[in-house]
């Protein structure tokens, strides 16, 4: 496959990894807290949406780290380096909140945990996946430098 294909398909898995997470983080959360009936109704479908958020995302960053391999390239570009840093941190953010701190967040709510904790560092990670999503779009966008 062409250099500049899969240079596109990486951008535009970057693009629906960052959006998605800005769509569900920003926009549909909210709206499920505001609209459904009882916060458990919001919080059990929020649960569910970040879980399909999470393979999503997982999803596009391993096309991403596919598309912008550079093993082919005579030299690596700085900018492509730089966005490799953010996808993998971004992609272990989703994958530790998934198996590390949304299980605590449902033990916490049946159990009577500490749920402030736990959900404030979900919300934390998930923050800082969107903050790596977004700065590997950015560097991916901009002009490459050698």
């Amino acid at each position: 496959m062409p250099q500049s294909v899969r240079q596109r398909i990486g951008l535009l898995a970057a693009a629906l990894w960052w959006g998605s997470l800005s769509a569900l983080g920003f926009v549909v959360v909210p709206l499920l807290f505001m609209h459904l009936g009882s916060p458990a109704a919001a919080g059990a479908m929020a649960a569910k949406l970040f879980t399909a958020q999470t393979w999503l995302g997982t999803g596009c960053a391993m096309l991403m780290l596919l598309a912008f391999n550079q093993k082919d390239a005579e030299a690596p570009v700085a900018s492509v380096q730089a966005a490799m840093k953010f996808i993998v941190a971004g992609m272990l953010l989703a994958l530790l909140v998934e198996f590390g701190v949304a299980p605590r967040i449902v033990n916490a709510r049946a159990e009577g945990g500490n749920l402030r904790l736990w959900h404030g560092l979900g919300s934390a990670m998930l923050l800082g996946q969107w903050l790596c999503a977004g700065l590997a779009m950015w560097r991916l966008t901009g002009k490459p430098e050698r």
